[in-house]
């Protein structure tokens, strides 16, 4: 079974995940964003609070990004290479804090570009 992550991207991000120059997405280190990237039924996740940081084995496959919510609006899946919490680059909108980064690889798919 394909595991994957479904997240909502701003044009800007979305954009530059396309064209290959990002290879990384970020999400804030929150309750809401453990639960739904570590904290995965039947996955291995660990929290190592002294250390700050989270350690996460396979959970997802896939990302699938979409740009914008509409039912039409562009898409592409993307393969995910691994979730780490870390300091992300702030070219490619990480805040100065650490985040969860979520590493990508290939294109799979797109759907909908203009």
């Amino acid at each position: 079974m394909v595991r994957v992550l479904n997240l909502t991207l701003k044009k800007q991000w979305f954009d530059m995940i396309l064209s290959g120059e990002k290879k990384e997405e970020y999400r804030e280190v929150k309750d809401y964003w453990i639960r739904r990237l570590a904290n995965v039924k039947g996955h291995n996740y660990t929290w190592v609070k002294d250390k700050g940081y989270i350690k996460i084995k396979n959970v997802f496959d896939i990302v699938k990004f979409k740009n914008g919510y509409a039912k039409d609006s562009p898409c592409m899946e993307v393969e995910c290479k691994g979730i780490k919490i870390d300091q992300g680059k702030k070219k490619w909108g990480a805040p100065d804090y650490r985040v969860f980064v979520i590493k990508l690889g290939k294109i799979l798919k797109v759907e909908r570009i203009k």
